[in-house]
């Protein structure tokens, strides 16, 4: 699932393939943005901001988002694929300094926008501190987080609050921290959880593979998350699950140690 390491992740690889370089090939396959045309500009970076990415290319911002199954692919020119043609959403053909000749695919995006880059805050403005930011301000994100009078598990996923975690962290930071989901995030130490998950999210940046447990392999990664009814790795009380969300129609998978978490 993308969530802000993986777009920090995507971002890394395509800004070392595209910086500085010329853009000779530029496709948005949706209605809405489909006559843009930045073909002879100059790609100064692309970066992200929590779960959005950044094309800065000449005096324009290409902003996409991932959701839940999007994804950039960074491919040789005249490479193959690895992904159906029809799930491309953007193509981003390009020419850099060294003559190296760069293909970028976006599969499945969503909220594909092109604006003047001076006009970028209206995409991302509203975003709160994002770990991952040379900009991180962890006593915002915990004044902003500790004034959600929401469940916690719905409060630190806000994009206004924290930039950056999704379910996953959610999940995985309120065991640690020993907190139920259902906790008013008003109650919760939130400085305490915000650096947790700071630091959780710092860890596996740079690894190719999400790990919260330092183990890596498969099925040990996690905590609790996605191990509903399984044995707590701490306690061996059973995993519970549920659906916690800030609505009916935004509710997401929730999983808790009734032992470890209060």
């Amino acid at each position: 699932m993308p969530e802000g390491d993986t777009v920090f992740r995507a971002a890394r690889r395509l800004n070392a393939a595209l910086a500085g370089a010329t853009v000779t090939r530029f496709e948005l396959r949706v209605p809405q943005v489909a006559t843009v045309d930045l073909r002879g500009e100059v790609v100064h970076e692309v970066v992200s901001r929590g779960k959005h990415l950044l094309h800065r290319i000449g005096t324009w911002t290409l902003h996409t988002h991932l959701k839940m199954e999007g994804e950039w692919h960074v491919y040789r020119r005249g490479e193959r694929w690895h992904a159906a043609a029809f799930r491309a959403r953007a193509v981003i053909g390009a020419t850099a300094p060294d003559g190296a000749e760069w293909e970028t695919v976006g599969f499945d995006l969503a909220d594909i926008t092109v604006v003047p880059t001076a006009d970028e805050e209206q995409l991302v403005g509203h975003l709160g501190p994002d770990p991952l930011s040379d900009a991180w301000d962890p006593v915002e994100a915990a004044r902003r987080l500790a004034a959600d009078t929401r469940p916690v598990h719905v409060a630190i996923q806000d994009q206004r609050n924290v930039a950056g975690f999704g379910n996953e962290y959610a999940n995985e930071i309120l065991f640690v921290r020993g907190v139920l989901p259902t906790t008013p995030a008003t109650e919760v130490d939130a400085a305490a959880a915000v650096d947790l998950g700071a630091r959780m999210i710092r860890a596996n940046r740079d690894r190719s593979g999400r790990t919260f447990t330092g183990d890596s392999r498969p099925g040990r990664s996690t905590w609790v998350y996605r191990r509903e009814g399984r044995p707590c790795r701490r306690c061996g009380t059973l995993i519970r699950g549920g659906s916690l969300g800030a609505d009916p129609t935004r509710e997401r998978i929730v999983f808790w140690c009734p032992t470890c978490q209060r």
